[in-house]
């Protein structure tokens, strides 16, 4: 099997031990006996259980923040914004299923490595929120970025509460929901006109 086949395939298996048993019950025999592999096999790919764990939180986090940064990039339409940002957590829990405990419900976050990368998630998600809010609004950075983390942390809270209780509302229902919740408040904040735009404007007119 070609090595990047064989990898997706034992994180696929190390996924699915550590959704089942938590990270510490876990072991690389029960990840190799899943992925219908030897031991020596796994170890050639990954030295250790933990240097699975991050490849998993790398995959994981690398796909959140670029569905979060591609929901800013795709339309100039703010509310269309919000409306999608709240969407990339929905659809997170709901594709990923318990998977998206790794990244949001890790038990190893004491572990410098596991928080490190936790972190990088986080602000990479906001991150590219607050760019847009500063863009848009003329917000100093301090204040865009403290906008940005409210807004995922809404988003992340309300997607993982929505598939505890079973998704019992639908989730496009719930997507709309929390996006006009959260659109009625940072709509508040006045579109920011460079200078330049403005003359250009009272020119053409």
């Amino acid at each position: 099997m070609p090595r990047p086949e064989r990898r997706r395939q034992l994180l696929e298996a190390a996924q699915e031990v550590f959704v089942a048993r938590g990270y510490h019950a876990a072991a690389m025999d029960d990840i190799a006996e899943r992925a219908g592999v030897s031991k020596p096999v796994l170890y050639q790919h990954f030295p250790s259980k933990l240097d699975l764990y991050l490849a998993l939180l790398d995959v994981h986090g690398e796909a959140l923040v670029s569905t979060v940064r591609n929901a800013m990039a795709t339309t100039s339409e703010n509310k269309d914004r919000v409306h999608r940002a709240m969407q990339a957590y929905f659809d997170f829990v709901d594709a990923q299923g318990e998977a998206f405990r790794l990244v949001f419900e890790s038990d190893l976050r004491n572990d410098p490595a596991v928080a490190e990368r936790m972190e990088s998630v986080e602000r990479g998600c906001s991150s590219a929120i607050a760019e847009t809010i500063m863009a848009d609004t003329g917000a100093t950075r301090q204040r865009a970025e403290l906008l940005a983390v409210g807004l995922t942390g809404a988003a992340e809270i309300a997607a993982r509460y929505w598939l505890a209780s079973k998704r019992a509302v639908p989730k496009e229902e719930a997507v709309e929901l929390m996006a006009t919740l959260s659109w009625r408040g940072i709509s508040r904040f006045p579109l920011h006109i460079p200078e330049d735009t403005r003359d250009e404007d009272n020119t053409g007119r």
